[in-house]
């Protein structure tokens, strides 16, 4: 089960078009560029989608080192269970009768970083550093839109399967993964805690 502890806050939208979830969702963004948004926060335990933009002038936080992430567990368990997300999802998007998003290795890589970072505390659970890694993955992919997605969970017998049920029940992250994008990437890490940390970008190229 994917637990949920809402705490409010205040927020602004900063935008010429409305693109964004209603402020009861999950924090769940679709990113613009050009465009600064600061959009609600909700505190959650085991599952947080999209995240906040700034200005170059004002990072979300600092940016990450660019490590490759060492794995508790085996790169071909997870590199496979990366695959089965993925594939989860552009089931769901088949479902909806929407295009199939195209797995990307550099988006997939941004990502794998994020969730090593999370799984071993380098930063917080959540959307620390996104600004960093959206500013690498624009030097590979020019982007126009672009949203994220993470997840944890442990004691499951499949967890890709949990985090995309997780994503699927909840408004934000559902909305991401059913949003006008046409690249991905996901990355998960297992840490010493059996812990599995999940990372999913969505991209709209330019």
């Amino acid at each position: 089960m994917v637990c949920f502890v809402h705490q409010a806050e205040k927020a602004i939208a900063i935008s010429q078009k409305p693109v964004f979830p209603h402020r009861n969702d999950t924090l769940s963004t679709i990113l613009k560029k050009r465009t600064m948004f600061k959009l609600p926060v909700m505190g959650i335990v085991l599952l947080l989608g999209g995240c906040t933009f700034l200005s170059k002038t004002n990072l979300i936080s600092p940016s990450l080192p660019e490590v490759k992430p060492i794995l508790a567990s085996t790169p071909s368990n997870l590199e496979k269970l990366e695959l089965s997300v993925y594939q989860q999802v552009n089931e769901y998007r088949k479902s909806k009768n929407l295009p199939l998003l195209k797995l990307d290795p550099n988006i997939s890589e941004q990502s794998r970083i994020h969730s090593y970072a999370m799984a071993n505390g380098k930063v917080a659970f959540g959307h620390g550093g996104a600004e960093a890694r959206f500013q690498k993955i624009s030097q590979f992919v020019p982007w126009r839109e672009i949203a994220e997605n993470v997840a944890f969970n442990s004691g499951y017998v499949d967890p890709g399967k949990e985090a995309v049920k997780g994503w699927i029940e909840s408004p934000g992250h559902q909305r991401n993964m059913v949003g006008n994008f046409d690249l991905t990437g996901v990355g998960i890490v297992k840490n010493a805690k059996g812990e599995y940390y999940f990372t999913q970008i969505f991209v709209r190229k330019k």
